[in-house]
């Protein structure tokens, strides 16, 4: 089901990674944060409850892979998990790398910045990203997403 005027029914949200029937793995595009993944549920659905226990499970399972392949190719300090969905009521989650380096970190990437860019890390990790995104597309094409 989709609907009209939602951002996530109507545009991917972000560069897509990995599209599957039922979710989508984007790459948010963030500037800051090249370490910033969203796993975006296909259908308009508002709430997490509003899943099927099997399609929950489902969801988790694409996030988990999308934190274990940030934590393995990136070693963040931390990986942020949000699904707030106040501007988006689109069922989809934040899966964030955080680095004690970014200019948020420790507080939310929403927070106020405590300190300057770098960015050449930035950049350092955003080189590794296409490895990251093969990997982790090889991990999610073997399950029915």
């Amino acid at each position: 089901m989709r609907v009209a005027g939602c951002p996530l029914c109507d545009e991917p949200g972000g560069r897509v990674v990995f599209q599957g029937a039922k979710l989508r793995v984007i790459h948010a595009g963030e500037a800051g944060f090249p370490g910033f993944y969203r796993v975006v549920w296909a259908d308009h659905m508002a709430e997490w409850s509003d899943l099927a226990p099997e399609d929950r499970a489902l969801c988790m399972e694409a996030v988990a892979v999308v934190e274990q392949g940030l934590r393995a190719h990136l070693s963040p300090a931390k990986i942020n998990l949000a699904a707030l969905g106040n501007m988006v009521p689109h069922l989809h989650w934040h899966v964030i790398a955080r680095f004690d380096w970014d200019s948020r970190f420790p507080s939310p990437v929403w927070a106020e910045a405590q300190r300057a860019a770098d960015p050449q890390r930035e950049q350092a990790i955003a080189q590794q990203l296409p490895a990251l995104e093969r990997e982790m597309i090889q991990h999610l094409a073997t399950r029915s997403f």
